[in-house]
């Protein structure tokens, strides 16, 4: 993670977490135009995408599945506009961007107001050792672990196994656990959009069998859900768990620097920086969430000491599954087998 945050031509002080805001604010706006032509370029691909796994199935099941399998990273792409429109970043009309992200989380299998509340509790939240369980990874600290049974282990070692985060995890938390407002029941207005999300959801897949008949729902709708689900998933998680993450107790907490130190910048190939909307460059994101993804970039153009804080390339992140435990110690993550060796735990 570089220290460098100072703006080009401008030496000095390094700027902190807080003063960046300041700047990335003039970013902020969203054009009308650029934003309905993502939505265009992203829907249509899909749309066409199906269609083509659809006509497949007369021809060979298996070309129909690899063609819905391809299609999940356009179902992530979909999901990252409904996340911007979740955060009043992509249309300057907030009732528009809220009615798209409803509509795309009939889609994305994803209750838009329900997730709207809770992720915004994750970003107010990410990083703070005292406020985790909303919308994060689970994450045990070195002594937590320490002190937990020998079932509590087993448990957790269970959670964090990749089968289990990247495979199993996604297919329940967009089939089953996304039906109901967890964490929010008391809500109404999260049971109408679980509800309303449900609803809707059953009604295109009655169609989709009505039509297609069940070779489409099973070849199609769910490889494509499937894939779309496990790379959400996996983004998220790099996301937030890397070794140099950062994470504090209420006390030391601050809320940009969490933001901006906890999240990392994913570099990925062009077109996968594409068809996953910008969302590697979560370090700017988390620390001004109403900067629209297709301006990320301008961003890193601008502000070059940005580019290299947290950086994390695909070869990199491979690694980080491996690492479970906070050490509040070292401040940073570790694996269990590293944990062993500096703790003794098993």
């Amino acid at each position: 993670m570089t220290s460098d945050r100072t703006l080009p031509g401008v030496p000095g002080t390094p700027l902190s977490a807080r003063d960046w805001v300041r700047h990335l604010a003039k970013y902020r706006s969203p054009s009308t135009s650029r934003s309905i032509f993502e939505i265009a370029v992203t829907a249509l691909p899909f749309l066409a995408l199906w269609a083509a796994a659809w006509a497949a199935l007369s021809v060979s099941y298996w070309l129909a599945f690899a063609l819905a399998a391809a299609n999940g990273l356009f179902l992530v792409r979909l999901f990252a506009i409904q996340h911007d429109c979740g955060h009043g970043a992509f249309f300057r009309n907030r009732h528009v961007g809220d009615w798209v992200g409803r509509v795309l989380g009939v889609v994305t299998l994803t209750p838009y107001d329900v997730w709207k509340r809770s992720h915004s509790i994750h970003h107010a939240s990410s990083g703070n050792l005292d406020r985790r369980g909303m919308g994060d990874v689970h994450t045990m600290t070195v002594e937590e672990y320490r002190q937990a049974s020998r079932l509590g282990r087993l448990r957790y070692r269970l959670y964090r196994h990749p089968l289990v985060l990247f495979g199993l995890g996604p297919s329940f938390i967009f089939f089953l656990s996304n039906r109901l407002p967890f964490g929010l029941m008391t809500s109404v207005k999260s049971w109408i959009s679980a509800m309303g999300t449900n609803a809707a959801i059953g009604l295109v897949l009655a169609l989709i069998v009505w039509f297609g008949g069940w070779a489409t729902l099973w070849l199609i709708f769910l490889p494509t859900s499937l894939v779309g689900a496990s790379i959400g998933v996996w983004l998220f998680f790099v996301q937030h768990q890397f070794e140099n993450a950062r994470w504090d107790h209420d006390e030391d907490w601050d809320l940009h620097e969490a933001a901006f130190s906890g999240s990392s910048h994913y570099v990925m190939p062009k077109a996968l920086q594409w068809l996953t909307a910008n969302i590697g460059i979560h370090h700017v994101h988390h620390l001004y969430s109403r900067i629209p993804f297709y301006r990320l970039t301008e961003v890193l153009r601008d502000f070059p000491a940005l580019v290299g804080a947290q950086r994390l390339t695909i070869r990199e992140s491979l690694a980080c599954v491996k690492l479970q435990l906070w050490d509040e110690r070292s401040r940073r993550l570790l694996s269990r087998q590293q944990a062993r060796a500096l703790y003794g735990l098993s």
